[in-house]
């Protein structure tokens, strides 16, 4: 199968590492392509990464559809549980992690243009969808594991977006015990070996 990938986007970090805990990423050839590239519109109308061609040709966007596509590949234990309360909190954890990917994503390109007082409320908006959310994930942060559902290596990969683009913005204080959980699973391989570039 092959990924189209581009090194800084979270949510192909997200994918490259449900490979990875899945012990499948031998099978998924990287195919680097800039953030929005002509080239994936016969693999993706929307033309943007993440993106996946599977070995039988068929062409998957964006991560949940590919993640979950990854969970159905090999023997390892599933990312995503089987029908139920477990499957349901994966899901909406995944959901959280996204909204945090997708509330900062866009930010980065609001904050380059000249500011008016739409854009500035535009930014505060997204700001503070960020922090509800970590505040929802320190009430529940003793009961993430190891990145064994795609709910965990979501919020991981949220978060260590948050490092990458937002240093000047720590997440960490006031969530000690998200801190903690993240201390533990960001030395974990699937998160290791995604490390985005340093600058």
């Amino acid at each position: 199968m092959k990924l189209a990938y581009s090194p800084a986007s979270p949510y192909v970090r997200k994918c490259l590492a449900a490979a990875m805990a899945r012990g499948i990423e031998g099978q998924v050839e990287l195919w680097t392509v800039p953030t929005v590239d002509p080239s994936l519109v016969p693999v993706n109308p929307l033309s943007k990464v993440p993106s996946l061609v599977t070995a039988e040709g068929q062409s998957l966007f964006d991560s949940p559809v590919i993640c979950e596509y990854l969970d159905s590949v090999g023997t390892a234990p599933g990312l995503f549980p089987p029908p139920g309360p477990a499957r349901w909190n994966a899901l909406r954890q995944q959901a959280l992690g996204d909204g945090i990917m997708d509330a900062t994503q866009p930010r980065r390109r609001e904050l380059t243009l000249p500011q008016d007082e739409g854009r500035t409320s535009y930014i505060a908006q997204q700001q503070l969808k960020v922090s509800r959310a970590l505040d929802a994930l320190e009430a529940e942060a003793e009961t993430l594991g190891a990145l064994t559902t795609i709910g965990e290596i979501t919020i991981a990969c949220a978060l260590g977006y948050l490092d990458f683009r937002y240093a000047n913005e720590p997440w960490r204080p006031g969530h000690p015990k998200l801190e903690a959980w993240y201390a533990k699973v960001v030395a974990l391989p699937p998160m290791a070996r995604t490390m985005p570039p340093a600058g």
